[in-house]
């Protein structure tokens, strides 16, 4: 009887994999494992002292660091359930329409939708706060035009308006993703499957909800946790329009500011590295959770669903 030789060890793939694996530790592994390490200790009198899960106690139970913390996730929340009801079903629509075959010019559409996604933030930032701004900006003068001036808010000046402003604003620069990912998902459906719709009646808008829909509903939760991850992560935009101190009064602090103002410091405030990192291990937290509420919950029932 013979025996079946071992798999030889390809030595060829270690070494091809070896540079992105470096690298990836090197920025990413490394700054994340050492970012939860500082979180577990404080200076005091200028030395660095284990402290445990003191510095998260101090986040979630003292009176002035709870009041930041729960302000920047409910405001962080607000900001992702504005990409998701907004976003994310805009880049649907546009991916749905821009894939249909009798459409002219769809190249230039999908071009102009998703120049934005790779403009600066910081252009973007200045642009729509010249934009919106009372004093120069183009919003009052355009909506005088066709009689809707009463319409007129400061809206990023406003505690009301300044978040939701800046996450429509988010939402206009970073539509062009999920409407790429979207069309590209329509567009690896097999034509077979639309002509036997097409045999049975079902074309059309409905051949999109009873046919299309269903068959890309994967590449949409994709999208709703790249979503989340990118949200919760949050932070260039917020800081280039409202600065560090995300006002007006705060109501634009989301998480990222929050970690960047108590790790570096801003203005008056000393920076914190072990407060700063505690603040970053909560943001992983929450993270983490959300990714594995989505790997192991609704990316199962949609693989069932789909199957």
């Amino acid at each position: 009887m013979e025996h079946q030789s071992k798999p030889r060890f390809r030595s060829h793939i270690a070494v091809f994999l070896a540079p992105a694996v470096i690298v990836y530790s090197a920025v990413m592994i490394y700054p994340l494992f050492n970012t939860l390490r500082l979180s577990f200790f404080s200076e005091i009198e200028q030395e660095r002292v284990w402290v445990g899960l003191q510095n998260f106690q101090t986040l979630f139970g003292d009176a002035i660091w709870s009041e930041q913390f729960w302000n920047a996730l409910g405001n962080n929340f607000w900001f992702f359930i504005i990409h998701m009801l907004v976003q994310n079903p805009i880049g649907i629509a546009l991916a749905a329409i821009l894939s249909s075959p009798r459409l002219r010019f769809s190249a230039f559409y999908r071009s102009a939708i998703f120049i934005p996604t790779i403009l600066s933030f910081v252009i973007v930032g200045f642009a729509w706060k010249l934009i919106l701004s009372p004093i120069w900006g183009i919003a009052p003068g355009m909506l005088d035009a066709i009689g809707l001036k009463f319409l007129y808010q400061p809206w990023l000046g406003k505690e009301e308006y300044a978040l939701t402003t800046l996450s429509l604003v988010s939402v206009w620069q970073y539509v062009g993703i999920p409407m790429m990912l979207i069309y590209a998902a329509l567009l690896s459906i097999p034509d077979e499957i639309l002509e036997a719709g097409e045999c049975d009646g079902i074309t059309g808008m409905s051949a999109f909800w009873k046919i299309k829909l269903p068959l890309i509903l994967p590449s949409i939760g994709i999208i709703s946790i790249l979503t989340f991850v990118a949200n919760f992560n949050a932070f260039d935009l917020i800081y280039a329009a409202q600065g560090a101190l995300a006002g007006p009064d705060f109501s634009t602090d989301i998480l990222g500011t929050f970690m960047y103002r108590t790790f570096f410091g801003f203005q008056l405030q000393l920076g914190d590295p072990h407060m700063g990192s505690t603040i970053a291990s909560a943001m992983f937290g929450i993270i983490l959770v959300g990714v594995c509420i989505y790997l192991f919950g609704i990316q199962r029932r949609l693989r069932n669903y789909q199957f």
